[in-house]
């Protein structure tokens, strides 16, 4: 399992912990309320997950990932040469 699977995981887990505590203390006092009141909060995440159009998890969000991580790179080169010829 990479680093961005357990991130996954970790953000599914806080918001199943986070559902499920706010339906006990709302009064939900059965295990089955409480565990569909965690469920329903990661439902909406993980469609989004599957969807590979998805702008935000998709494949889309892999190609704008990479395109800023070179326009990152870039400009970072352009900073290091500016800041060498104001030494110079």
């Amino acid at each position: 399992m990479n680093s961005k699977h357990k991130a996954i995981l970790e953000s599914y887990g806080r918001s199943f912990v986070v559902a499920a505590i706010a339906a006990y203390s709302s009064g939900a006092v059965e295990l089955e309320a409480i565990v569909i009141a965690g469920l329903a909060a990661i439902v909406g995440p993980a469609i989004r997950a599957i969807n590979p159009n998805d702008p935000a998890f998709g494949r889309i969000a892999d190609s704008i990932t990479l395109e800023l991580n070179k326009l990152a790179k870039a400009d970072k080169k352009k900073t290091v040469k500016k800041a060498t010829k104001k030494k110079a």
